[in-house]
């Protein structure tokens, strides 16, 4: 029998990683190439965006998980994302705790500024699962817009050590994992500079 869309979303747990849209926060090499002002009214847009497209999809439960902690008492705009706070520490540790402290099952996690992320690469990442240990997704920078796990088995640690916004990020984190049964999905672009996002611009016409 097929799983019913309710069980497969009770136990499939999409996070998508966030830091709540404020002036002056976040994105700041997009900052530095645009302005504040354009940076933020872009990560307004781009959250909004990925939020629409995934959080809604019933083959999976989807969680935000936003910085500051804080901001998840001011987050009702997320709904129907379960609101979380991402925690204290790097990248590493943050995406380290997101993955246990989810509920039995699969989990996937995403950025939000992929803008061609869509709910067939969650579901893509979900799949692979099915045969795979871990699952990224690679970017053309050298980092990774998705990383996704089983969690059956244990010890692994992904981010230990990985050289984070650089183009060793995606290779460091295969090295700890060299012993895993591991899944690539197709290269997506992320927005981090002014470049990236004229680049998403032109090719979107």
């Amino acid at each position: 029998l097929r799983m019913s869309a309710l069980g497969m979303r009770a136990r499939r747990h999409l996070v998508i990683v966030a830091r709540a849209p404020r002036l002056g926060a976040g994105k700041r090499r997009l900052a530095r190439d645009l302005g504040a002002l354009a940076a933020w009214r872009f990560q307004r847009w781009m959250l909004g965006r990925v939020l629409h497209r995934l959080a809604r999809d019933p083959r999976w439960t989807t969680w935000l998980a936003v910085t500051p902690d804080a901001a998840v008492r001011r987050a009702a705009w997320a709904a129907p994302a379960r609101v979380i706070p991402q925690g204290a520490g790097g990248l590493g540790a943050r995406m380290a705790r997101l993955l246990r402290e989810r509920p039995p099952g699969p989990v996937v996690i995403v950025g939000s500024d992929i803008p061609d992320l869509h709910a067939r690469h969650v579901a893509q990442a979900f799949a692979a699962l099915g045969r795979h240990d871990w699952v990224f997704g690679p970017a053309a920078d050298g980092g990774y817009w998705l990383v996704g796990s089983r969690r059956r088995r244990a010890p692994w640690r992904p981010f230990d050590a990985v050289r984070w916004s650089s183009r060793h990020t995606l290779a460091d984190s295969l090295a700890n994992l060299e012993d895993a049964r591991v899944a690539l999905l197709e290269e997506l672009h992320d927005v981090d500079t002014g470049e990236d996002l004229a680049r998403f611009r032109k090719e979107k016409g």
